[in-house]
């Protein structure tokens, strides 16, 4: 058994300001990706999708033409409201203002639960134990995430890291504690106990412009986090020094986990 990991507190304000960075800025998930995740899970047009924490939506968007619904659930009401209108004619997304707190048997039942980049922040242990009472029997839990493998076409990655750790303020981070405990360790200690990684390489564009709203789109390096002063100061420093940066190669991947 692990030891119980601390859970972070619930801030619905977190995001409130990096929601207009993020749909530019953030990496999007490989389209063969997305197609795996359903293609494992058995998910058909018969089945409904929970995306949790789903910020602006962009899982939600990506399976909602593999299901009959998916429900799009975010506490930050500025993320909600980017979702719906990225979400634009879909007839079969629908949007709750809700936490991992608020997941309960009167959501009904789903086949896939999703979460993009969200999972770090919830109270794991709690969530899993509520998504067990909603997930199907045959159903799973796939958390999704990007990472940047150490190749030459990633050089430019230490100079943005190196500015970002300037400006960013100094708060505990599970990226920086030691002591963090990883999904896999978590879901092996869940119903869900039966873990599969898939994951996509890819070399693709990339301008400094996408580069500075990645960066202000992340939770600690928001306007809101910043200030007015330092969001005008980081986003120049990063203009400057990564004006050249023309690629990146990335690796988009779903941890699946289905009841062991």
């Amino acid at each position: 058994m692990t030891l119980a990991p601390i859970p972070q507190p619930l801030d619905p304000t977190r995001y409130r300001t990096a929601w207009a960075h993020y749909e530019q800025g953030r990496v999007p998930y490989a389209a063969a990706l997305i197609r795996r995740v359903a293609e494992v899970t058995g998910l058909g047009s018969q089945h409904r999708v929970l995306d949790l924490g789903c910020g602006p939506g962009p899982l939600a968007r990506r399976f909602a033409p593999l299901a009959r619904e998916v429900m799009a659930m975010d506490p930050t009401p500025e993320m909600l409201a980017a979702a719906r209108t990225l979400a634009g004619e879909a007839k079969n997304i629908t949007f709750v203002a809700g936490s991992s707190y608020d997941l309960s048997p009167a959501l009904g039942r789903f086949h896939l639960v999703v979460m993009g980049r969200s999972f770090h922040w919830m109270d794991r242990v709690d969530t899993l134990k509520r998504l067990n009472q909603i997930v199907e029997p045959a159903g799973a839990i796939a958390l999704f995430h990007d990472t940047a493998p150490a190749v030459p076409a990633n050089a430019w990655r230490k100079v943005l890291y190196e500015i970002s750790a300037r400006y960013e303020p100094k708060e505990g981070s599970h990226q920086t504690d030691p002591d963090w405990i990883r999904h896999e360790a978590v879901l092996l200690d869940s119903p869900f106990a039966r873990l599969e990684r898939f994951g996509v390489i890819e070399r693709r564009a990339l301008d400094v412009e996408t580069l500075v709203q990645r960066t202000l789109s992340m939770g600690s390096t928001s306007p809101s986090h910043l200030g007015e002063e330092n969001t005008a100061a980081i986003s120049a420093e990063i203009r400057a020094k990564l004006a050249d940066v023309r690629e990146e190669v990335v690796e988009t991947a779903a941890l699946v986990a289905w009841r062991g």
